[in-house]
């Protein structure tokens, strides 16, 4: 199975939204997805990009895809969020996501970056068993906190009161 790992381009967002879709559907949550196109566009290719994509290509289909972007740590410095990592499931077992998460690690040590982090379900075993044995740590004893815009703005106007 051959295949390319490069950096997506703009007019590679369609079937970048196609991705993140399937992948919501994978994790459970098929109607999450609230990201538009034109968002995708802008944030990824206007004046200053919020994210890096990487994409797994074969025959001009983007079978894959790894998307990143900054963040800094009061401990580490800059470092890099792997947003998500997808491959279309009747591509997976050949090494895509594999040579995506190396692309993505290649990429921080171009970087200087001295941590890469995401998040990856309990319930997604064959992940958690592939990231262990790259060498991540699966740090449980920490829990994500995460506020909605729906709970940003309840909180905010009590706040006001």
């Amino acid at each position: 199975m051959t295949y390319t790992i490069r950096k997506a381009i703009k007019t590679d967002m369609p079937q970048v939204l196609a991705l993140i879709k399937e992948l919501a559907a994978f994790e459970r949550e098929p109607d999450a997805v609230e990201v538009t196109l034109e968002e995708l566009e802008e944030e990824g290719f206007g004046q200053e990009p919020f994210f890096i994509c990487f994409v797994a290509e074969m025959q001009e289909e983007i079978v894959g895809i790894a998307l990143v972007y900054y963040r800094f740590s009061t401990w580490k410095g800059r470092s890099i969020h792997l947003e998500d990592l997808i491959v279309k499931e009747s591509f997976r077992k050949y090494g895509i996501g594999k040579a995506l998460y190396s692309q993505v690690l290649k990429f921080a040590r171009e970087q200087g970056i001295r941590r890469v982090e995401w998040v990856v379900l309990k319930w997604n075993t064959n992940a958690i068993e592939f990231y262990e044995k790259t060498g991540a740590q699966i740090l449980k004893e920490w829990h994500i906190a995460q506020i909605d815009d729906k709970s940003i703005d309840e909180f905010l106007k009590k706040s006001k009161e």
